[in-house]
């Protein structure tokens, strides 16, 4: 009776009209980044960062989560009828739901993508809102070990699940502590590797390394892209599927939304890990084998499935247990820290109106989206025709004026343009941005609850192994690191990404 009471409350919450403005704003700008190449939910976010601290803590949240549940029903739309994905979920899906499209069948595909985003997005919303208060009631009994063991998890995790090279993977979460570590100690007063620079004696800005990392090195990478590649664009049909399509599309949505769920709440996962699970999954169990690649209808349903229920399931980790599983999570504690609002177990408790809210939202953001993404496929292809080249300059503009308006100063500005040039560099050497910014966030939160657990035991390092539930963090943790060092495993994990 407690979870229909909250989600009440949260209904209530968000059926005011404030945000369910705010709740459509995210959604919209959510489909139109997921439909223009180059643009993603992480570098959107940190551009509107600045912006949400006129908002109230609620619709700031809403809007944000809008924002990137929404590109992932976006991204969809390009990868299919263009083969080019408008987000890094969407890779997956442009394999056959291109190939749909140039067999005529590019209605269907979309409609497909769009029922099955739909779909596991609402019962990825429901399993938030069942399981948030039992894990949030488990987080209570989390002291600084636990806290401590759980982090190293969640870091060990964002390397073992990142795509790429695990020594970049851990070159990037180590840089990223680093980073954090930057600015004045609390305990002793005592200025850290700031160089004597007054602006950094309270650390680096968060949305300055955002910003700068993903939008200005997003920016210039894009612009290395040349031609107007408006790929094979099919007039859409009939968007109505089969008996066949349905017999074949329905148990793949299954699939997906559950092995979306289950990977959307791990350390490091997300949608993209998702989508190419989900994916893999399909391949081999299907009995169309044979036509993946050329238009199977389950490589676009299972997939789409999984990123969306991924992108759901992300805020279990962050809402119950106050750590962000993945980048854009990362992004949401920045936005909350913003408004004061301390992100785990005690938001329930303290601040109940604005946790349900933000979870009845979901449900109301996910119908918006269906209503908004398939009525006006024709206004987002003819978005895509835009050039480039007159879209940066108000992007740039647009970010400057963000971090600007943070403190009011222009260094944080000059900060926001270095920290492009090395998120551009990271880019020509194959570095993936996510793990340093999970480090950069998780850093400080690890120092101080490893020197807390200290302080209460008296500096006995032992701690962390004399509590059960510390040490079964950690023995996950080095069970990951010895796992992911197995030949089989690293040669499959290797294949999961060959697609990327």
């Amino acid at each position: 009776m407690d979870l229909f009471a909250n989600l009440g409350l949260g209904f209530e919450t968000a059926f005011t009209l404030q945000n369910l403005l705010y709740c459509l704003i995210g959604c919209v700008l959510g489909t139109l980044i997921g439909v223009l190449p180059g643009l993603g939910p992480i570098a959107t976010i940190a551009m509107l960062l600045p912006a949400t601290y006129a908002l109230p803590p609620i619709a700031a949240l809403i809007m944000l989560a809008g924002i990137y549940y929404g590109s992932q029903y976006g991204g969809s739309t390009t990868a299919i009828l263009l083969n080019i994905p408008g987000e890094t979920s969407s890779v997956v899906t442009a394999i056959d739901g291109y190939q749909m499209a140039r067999n005529g069948r590019a209605g269907v595909a979309l409609f497909t993508a769009g029922s099955a985003s739909f779909f596991a997005g609402c019962v990825a919303t429901l399993i938030l809102a069942a399981f948030a208060a039992p894990l949030s009631q488990l987080a209570f009994k989390f002291g600084p070990a636990e806290y401590f063991s759980l982090m190293v998890l969640g870091l060990i995790g964002a390397v073992v699940l990142a795509s790429g090279s695990l020594i970049k993977a851990i070159g990037m979460i180590i840089l990223g502590l680093l980073m954090g570590l930057i600015g004045t100690d609390v305990n002793s007063g005592v200025s850290r590797y700031a160089f004597d620079i007054p602006e950094l004696s309270d650390g680096i800005g968060f949305v300055a390394v955002a910003m700068g990392v993903f939008g200005f090195a997003e920016i210039m990478g894009n612009l290395e892209k040349t031609g107007d590649d408006e790929g094979f664009l099919n007039k859409l049909t009939t968007m109505v599927p089969t008996k066949t399509d349905v017999k074949r599309m329905i148990p793949s949505i299954l699939r997906g939304t559950t092995i979306g769920s289950i990977l959307g709440i791990l350390p490091g996962g997300g949608a993209a890990l998702a989508a190419f699970g989900a994916y893999s999954v399909e391949k081999k169990s299907s009995k169309y084998s044979h036509e993946f690649g050329k238009g199977a209808i389950e490589g676009v349903a299972g997939p789409e499935a999984a990123n969306n229920a991924a992108a759901q399931t992300s805020f279990i980790p962050l809402l119950t247990l106050g750590i962000p599983p993945n980048a854009v999570m990362a992004l949401m504690v920045g936005a909350m820290t913003i408004h004061n609002i301390q992100p785990g177990p005690q938001v329930m408790t303290s601040n109940p109106a604005l946790f349900w809210g933000l979870i009845a939202s979901m449900w109301i953001g996910n119908v918006m989206l269906i209503l908004l993404n398939l009525p006006l496929i024709g206004i987002w292809v003819k978005l895509l025709k835009i050039p480039y080249r007159f879209l940066y300059p108000a992007i740039l503009v647009f970010c400057c004026i963000g971090v600007y308006t943070v403190n009011n100063t222009v260094f944080d500005v000059y900060v926001t343009a270095g920290f492009g040039l090395i998120g551009y560099l990271f880019f020509k050497l194959g570095c993936e941005p996510p793990p340093l910014l999970l480090g950069f966030v998780l850093g400080p939160m690890m120092e101080e609850n490893f020197r807390r657990a200290l302080l209460l035991s008296r500096g006995d390092f032992t701690t962390f192994l004399t509590r059960p539930l510390s040490l079964g963090l950690l023995i996950a943790a080095a069970l990951l690191v010895v796992i992911v060092a197995l030949p089989a495993v690293k040669k499959t994990r290797e294949e999961a990404f060959v697609e990327d």
